[in-house]
Order: structure tokens, then sequence, then C-alpha cells
């Protein structure tokens, strides 16, 4: 596989779900991302690291297209998941969002009970029967660790968790409208280590069901729980984010093709 700061790349751990070509994001007249072209293997973990303001975060919302709602983007290029060009006219948006997933840096439940976080999906997509949203709620806590800890207090106040247990809460609310991608926009930036570990182990687990693209600025956790590694960059301060190069993250950490790539694994800045 050969790459350049423009490159495409080749999926690693099977077909491609999501593939970008040619991708070029504007902010009004600021050029985000500069002819971004990658694709993201189904069932497999794709970490995005890079310095702070490369683009990642603005590629993670391109995919749910979350982007959208900031005024002033506009976008050329293609994106598609699961062949279907997500930015073609008719698009349903809801659909779109149901499919493709999204945790924030800091845990953002509801200010509602435990249970009614996790059904809030699912009650929004008319699935309302009692029965069948006690179990969307049992089986969505179970997969992410949280059911034991909470099964006796399901009525009590989301925001009465702890952060770790919030983050575990925001996955299980994902998970209640049965997404196929899940989107991580640095989702232990707020916790402890412990509560890191805990979160990493979520996310290699969910990769058994799911695609699951992350952005990190920890590359000791991007080596941990990641197959495939992207590596975005400046030029210089102002100018577009470049997708550097994509591979597996074994070769990325131990024989990066990309001098640039090396520096910012290794320290040298970042």
């Amino acid at each position: 596989m050969t790459t350049s700061p423009d490159a495409s790349a080749e999926p690693q751990a099977g077909p491609p779900v999501i593939t970008v070509r040619g991708l070029h994001l504007y902010y009004r007249d600021f050029h985000a991302l500069k002819n971004v072209s990658c694709d993201f293997a189904g069932r497999a973990i794709t970490a995005l690291i890079g310095p702070s303001g490369c683009g990642k975060s603005t590629l993670l919302r391109v995919f749910n297209r979350m982007n959208d709602l900031i005024e002033g983007v506009r976008l050329t290029g293609q994106v598609l998941i699961d062949g279907q060009d997500i930015y073609a006219k008719g698009v349903n948006l809801t659909q779109l969002r149901k499919k493709v997933g999204m945790v924030f840096q800091r845990p953002n439940p509801f200010p509602l009970s435990i249970f009614d976080n996790v059904v809030y999906g699912p009650r929004l997509h008319g699935r309302p029967r009692k029965a069948e949203l006690e179990e969307i709620a049992t089986r969505s806590l179970a997969a992410v660790g949280l059911w034991e800890e909470v099964k006796d207090r399901l009525g009590t106040p989301a925001l009465s968790l702890t952060e770790e247990q919030q983050q575990r809460l925001c996955v299980a609310r994902l998970l209640a409208v049965e997404p196929e991608i899940l989107l991580m926009d640095e989702p232990c930036s707020a916790l402890d280590p412990i509560s890191t570990l805990a979160i990493e182990d979520l996310v290699s687990e969910l990769k058994e069901r799911f695609t699951v693209v992350i952005v990190t600025h920890n590359m000791q956790q991007a080596a941990r729980v990641s197959d495939q590694t992207a590596f975005f960059n400046l030029k210089a301060q102002g100018e577009p984010g470049r997708l550097v190069e994509i591979d597996t993250t074994e070769r990325i950490f131990s024989n990066p093709k990309e001098k640039a790539t090396e520096d910012y694994i290794s320290g040298r800045f970042g």
C-alpha cells in the first residue's frame, strides 16, 4: 500500500463500511480538510490521531452529517456508507444518525432517569411498548457492563452516576437504537486512568458487533485498542488538515512510511 499526504488506503480488516474519496471540507472560507481519501473496515476499530486542529473531529462528524448543523459548512467529494452516498439528495438524516451513533468527549446524559435515557431513542422511533422497552434497556445496559450496577435504581437520575458510568450509559443509549457504526470523539478525555481502561475494554468488545471510529490524542490508547490508525497533520498552522498515512496500527506504530508520522508518534511534535 502506498501512502502520501493525499493518498487513499486499502481496508485492513475486511470490506470497507465507510469509503471516503477526494473529500474537501470548508468552514466558510477556511479549508478544514483537504483531499482526504480512505477506507474504514467493518467490525474493526480505526483510530484518528494527530495534533489539535488537523481535522480529526471534523472528519468524524462528516460520517453522521453533524457538520450540517454548523452554518457555512460545505463539502465536496464522496462519502459512502455501505455503498450509499450519504451526501446525496434525499438522504434521511434521522435514519443516518440512527445508523451512525456518536459518543462525545464528555458524557452527556439527559436530565432523565437511567431507564428513560436508555430507551429515549427507541421511544423516538416508535417502540413504546413497556415490555419491549424493558428488554431493550436490559440488553443495552448489559452490553456496556452497567446492568448489575444500576438494575435496582433504574428510576434514579442518570446525573447521579459517576462520570465513567455516565459515559457507559451514553454508549448504552446509542446501542438501544441498534446502530451499525459508533463514532467516538475522545471518549476518555474527561476520565481518570482506571475509568479510561474500563471504556477501552468496552470499545474492544463492541468491535465484535460494530464498526468503531475513535478520535484520540492518547498514543497509548490508539495502540491498545485500534486495528487501523490514520494520522492527520497540518503543513502549518492555519493550513487545511491532510491525511498523511493510514495503515494497520501495528505498522503505523512500528514502521510508519512517513517521517511526519514517526515524529508525531515519538513525541517530537504534537
